[in-house]
């Protein structure tokens, strides 16, 4: 099963790279690199579910964090591009995967260029694909919520005309210690043992009641704001805020 998943994700690759720059040839939109994130969740046994209304133009998503399949989950659902660690810049292929994907790379280190960074999201927000960041800033277990890292949420401050938050709750399940990046693993040996296992995931995609930053006087106000969001969904057992 394994090697059959790579192969069909080679093959998803190859198709999704050619038309991608059949689409680009023509100068249009390319949907392309979204649906080869999709095709990568679809093949890792993953299929998606949502709840609760989902935002689909001037929405910043903010999620909770696990592994490395949140990225094609959220992508495949909601067409957003990323905040990423610089590093994965240099990774061969997935660097190159995350560029065309309109990915923003973000320094951990160099704490100087949070200025830069944010006027670079600031920036993305502004265009017509959403931007999902994952507030914890790394992966874990998931068997609650790590501290958020407020920085990035300071694109908030002021928003962008008609900017909304909208706080997503992501889950597995009883599937999240398999789903889980944790510590110092390889990520070869999570993605051996996603693609070696044979039953279906569900991953559930938790829209959250968005709300207006501009009500926030400041960016810690704001990450105060989706963690105790996120944190409610996680204790109720994922249920949807109601909202008009």
């Amino acid at each position: 099963m394994f090697v059959l998943r790579l192969l069909v994700m080679a093959c998803s690759l190859i198709a999704g790279l050619l038309l991608h720059n059949i689409w680009r040839l023509f100068r249009l939109d390319s949907p392309w690199p979204r649906l080869f994130l999709l095709s990568i969740s679809w093949t890792s046994g993953i299929a998606t579910a949502t709840k609760g209304v989902r935002i689909r133009r001037n929405v910043f998503y903010a999620a909770n964090h696990h592994s490395w399949v949140d990225i094609p989950v959220m992508s495949g659902v909601t067409g957003c591009t990323f905040v990423a660690n610089d590093g994965i810049e240099g990774w061969p292929l997935i660097g190159w995967l995350c560029k065309i994907n309109n990915t923003i790379f973000v320094s951990r280190e160099n704490k100087l260029s949070v200025g830069s960074q944010v006027d670079d999201l600031r920036d993305a927000m502004t265009g017509d694909q959403p931007v999902t960041i994952f507030p914890e800033g790394t992966t874990h277990d998931g068997s609650g919520l790590l501290p958020f890292k407020p920085s990035l949420f300071a694109a908030l401050v002021p928003p962008p005309p008609g900017m909304l938050v909208q706080p997503v709750f992501l889950s597995y399940g009883r599937h999240t210690h398999r789903i889980a990046w944790v510590g110092e693993e390889k990520v070869t040996d999570n993605f051996w043992r996603l693609l070696s296992y044979l039953k279906p995931i569900t991953a559930t995609l938790h829209f959250l009641e968005p709300f207006d930053p501009a009500h926030y006087p400041d960016r810690k106000a704001i990450s105060a704001e989706v963690r105790a969001r996120i944190g409610s969904a996680m204790e109720g057992g994922g249920q949807s805020m109601p909202y008009v």
